[in-house]
């Protein structure tokens, strides 16, 4: 036992990681025990990680905007933030076409007759952007409304540099509150094995013999993709503007990728991935606001996802995309991935807009939606990694500026 306590949290994650698998895919007959004794302890878990994810975000990005003393620098680390995520996910939705196109004979061909599915109405653009303001202090904070929760965080943050020095107080307090919070999240996150084990075992118990069936080739596509665009997107991105090796930023990145592979939530990670960040080198004043961004509207795993299914939807249908058509989905994706921010089964809102946009029937959702849970493990964690690439990258450039600066006052 105490040799298990001195392992590295990766290394208890990991090994929570298998067992799940294990032991899920020997309760294939008894998912409905799993389902009924052992998921409760995993989803109280998640509950603790929700339960001190809105503090975290609200008082982290309070305390990093008061930390840079100005505005115009939050605006700089924002734009490149956002930059970043839009051109990943048009990178990732242009793998999830071709790799999707060169694969498509190998996708099963299933049967389309009888498909019904009911697609949730996406948001439209000024609905987005309205909702995007909170209209009160509470209920962002209740509803875990991550962007209304940013923007309350950024108006305070903005107010008390604004104020000057009578706001010192305020300035102590929220450090304070940031290091108390810092300190909840991880006691909690010392019981992430435990977690896992729970969170996983009865998915694998429910879905194993689904995984071996029809839509194996399917996921399997999905994964190759989610594989594809870390290792090329990633690894280049961290390498030439973070100054940071790729294998050094995965293996630090471990304890995340496998906690959100698990608990298939971006938000839910979000504390257990500043820490991996800012391990690897990412400020905190960077991390505090680029990542609670990240986990709201940077969805690669989620884009790559739109496309791998909008090709296997397309041949179940008979239908040929073209040229014309996959540039209209490469586009949808990545702007529905921030208008759907913070929408209810976000994935699957996305998915009928891609759909609908190239004239695809949105019932073939129906096809997937038996195993979206598994693809939604792949797309958490291939999403939160991009999260981090982006603090990181921030981080080394926001240090580049300031050295730059630095050695042309020297000069003068």
């Amino acid at each position: 036992m105490k040799k298990l306590r001195k392992l590295p949290l990766a290394g208890q994650i990991f090994i929570a990681l298998v067992l799940a698998i294990i032991v899920g895919l020997l309760m294939q007959n008894q998912a409905a025990i799993a389902n009924n004794y052992i998921k409760p302890f995993g989803t109280i878990f998640l509950n603790l990680v929700k339960f001190i994810v809105v503090p975290i975000v609200l008082f982290s990005i309070m305390a990093g905007v008061v930390s840079m003393k100005d505005i115009r620098k939050v605006g700089k680390i924002g734009g490149t933030a956002v930059l970043y995520y839009t051109l990943t996910t048009a990178c990732a939705t242009t793998i999830g076409l071709v790799i999707a196109n060169l694969a498509k004979g190998f996708f099963p061909k299933l049967a389309t007759g009888n498909l019904s599915y009911t697609a949730s109405k996406a948001p439209s653009l000024m609905s987005t952007i309205v909702n995007i303001f909170p209209d009160n202090f509470i209920s962002p904070m209740v509803n875990n409304n991550m962007l209304q929760v940013i923007v309350m965080a950024l108006i305070i943050g903005f107010a008390i540099i604004l104020v000057g020095e009578k706001a010192e107080p305020a300035i102590k307090a929220i450090d304070v509150l940031n290091e108390i919070f810092m300190k909840c999240m991880d006691m909690i996150l010392h019981l992430s094995p435990i977690g896992v084990f729970c969170l996983l075992c009865p998915v694998i118990a429910e879905n194993g013999a689904v995984v071996i069936g029809s839509l194996a080739k399917v996921l399997l596509v999905a994964y190759l993709c989610f594989a594809i665009h870390a290792v090329v997107v990633y690894s280049m991105a961290v390498r030439a503007a973070g100054g940071l090796s790729p294998l050094e930023f995965f293996k630090g990145m471990l304890p995340a990728m496998l906690f959100a592979f698990s608990s298939a939530s971006s938000v839910g990670t979000l504390p257990l991935n500043m820490e991996c960040a800012e391990k690897l080198g990412a400020s905190k004043e960077v991390t505090s606001f680029v990542l609670p961004l990240g986990a709201t509207i940077n969805m690669d795993g989620t884009a790559i996802y739109q496309g791998v299914c909008a090709v296997f939807i397309a041949s179940c249908f008979g239908i040929n995309l073209t040229f014309g058509q996959m540039i209209t989905i490469v586009l949808t994706a990545t702007l529905a991935s921030i208008g759907t921010a913070g929408v209810p089964g976000a994935g699957m809102v996305m998915l009928a807009m891609v759909l609908q946009s190239v004239g695809l029937p949105v019932a073939g959702i129906a096809l997937v939606a038996g195993v979206d849970r598994i693809f939604d493990m792949g797309r958490t964690t291939l999403n939160i990694t991009g999260d981090a690439s982006c603090a990181i990258i921030v981080s080394h450039l926001q240090k580049a500026r300031a050295k730059a600066k630095e050695m042309a006052y020297a000069d003068c």
